[in-house]
């Protein structure tokens, strides 16, 4: 059974990380959050579930107005060959989450398997404090950067930090 955002919350409190959360109406994509980035400081962000031609797992996560490169992005994660994003079966299964509700606190539900690797833009961790949904998509939550990393490693994962942004890159990150 995937974590609940009680479950989430808990998990913050055990681990010392200190989060604020607004409730608000569903949000199934980065276009229908607009309002949303005026309301709450931080980085806004997107997530991309991928998969490379070996099966490896890729949580990519970004500013919300990043630009990625699909088709090259495989040579800076390190993945085999190119990348293609996960079916939504298979999202639930490793992260126990729905497609519009991608984050990086899905990372909850992959302590035990182990099978993402996740990948933090550059260019996304120049925020003090970013914001994610809390495991559904009808609230954000908002962490400081180190508070993200710490939530990550206490679920057993040790993210990257890459330029996979074009942003990123070009500020020499």
């Amino acid at each position: 059974m995937p974590a609940s955002r009680n479950d989430l919350m808990d998990f913050f409190a055990a681990h010392g990380i200190e989060v604020t959360t607004l409730d608000h109406q569903p949000v199934f994509t980065v276009a229908e959050s607009g309002d949303l980035h005026e309301r709450i400081a931080g980085g806004h962000t997107k997530n991309l579930f991928l998969k490379d031609k070996k099966g490896r797992l890729f949580l990519v996560v970004a500013l919300h107005d990043a630009t990625i490169d699909l088709k090259k992005i495989h040579q800076i994660i390190g993945a085999q060959g190119r990348v293609s994003f996960g079916n939504a079966d298979l999202l639930m299964e490793m992260l126990g989450v729905t497609p519009g509700s991608v984050t990086p606190f899905s990372l909850i539900n992959d302590r035990e398997g182990q099978n993402v690797t996740p990948i933090f833009d550059a260019a996304m961790m120049q925020h003090k404090v970013l914001n994610y949904h809390p495991l559904l998509n009808d609230a954000t939550t908002s962490i400081a950067r180190e508070d993200l990393l710490k939530f990550a490693e206490a679920c057993g994962h040790s993210p990257q930090v890459l330029a996979v942004s074009a942003e990123a890159q070009e500020l020499g990150l």
